[in-house]
């Protein structure tokens, strides 16, 4: 899956700049859609982010799409709606309502990230922990371990342990009323 956070490259170079974001509505795309080409860190046009899968991505805080993924994005507006107890209907809300809340969640003012502790029995599908070092996604009993070519063997989880988790909460929120993360096949 590819993430978008604006434009955070210098399109020359094609280097990183210091900024990890433009704006507050980090996005989860797929990447094909209706034959695009995009040009990778093009000169005016946002910088391409590459997730493994978009449990991935919902740990850095980033939502589906509104354009690319609209079923994906009305399925998880009205889980987040319905988890996070928004006084507005599911169609009065906007995704900069949803984006504000999460980049809240997922960063400080001084660009370190937010995190929190739970049991992890507690934890749905599709969250990820922390754990020594490593990154961990909830799944099933288990425990797998993140690696950038794919999950590796799961461990089981024991529900009575704590955990640093990375989801922000409002998503782990929206994991518990029923949406499900799009998850790499070796996580499954």
């Amino acid at each position: 899956m590819m993430g978008n956070r604006g434009i955070i490259h210098e399109p020359r170079s094609k280097r990183l700049l210091t900024r990890r974001w433009q704006h507050q509505n980090w996005i989860c795309c797929v990447l094909e859609f209706k034959g695009y080409q995009h040009p990778i860190m093009g000169v005016g046009s946002y910088t391409e982010l590459f997730f493994l899968d978009e449990a991935t991505a919902f740990a850095a805080g980033h939502r589906p799409c509104a354009y690319c993924r609209r079923q994906d994005f009305n399925a998880f507006k009205r889980a987040w709606v319905e988890a996070n107890a928004v006084d507005q209907s599911v169609a009065d809300v906007r995704a900069p309502r949803i984006d504000r809340q999460i980049h809240r969640e997922r960063v400080t003012r001084r660009r370190e990230k937010v995190t929190f502790r739970a049991q992890l029995g507690t934890l749905p599908d599709g969250t990820f922990i922390a754990d020594k070092g490593d990154a961990f996604l909830v799944s099933g009993r288990h425990l797998v371990v993140w690696r950038c070519e794919g999950y590796g063997d799961p461990v089981a989880r024991l529900d009575d342990r704590w955990g640093t988790v990375l989801t922000p909460r409002s998503i782990v929120a929206a994991f518990r009323q029923g949406y499900r993360p799009l998850v790499h096949p070796t996580g499954q």
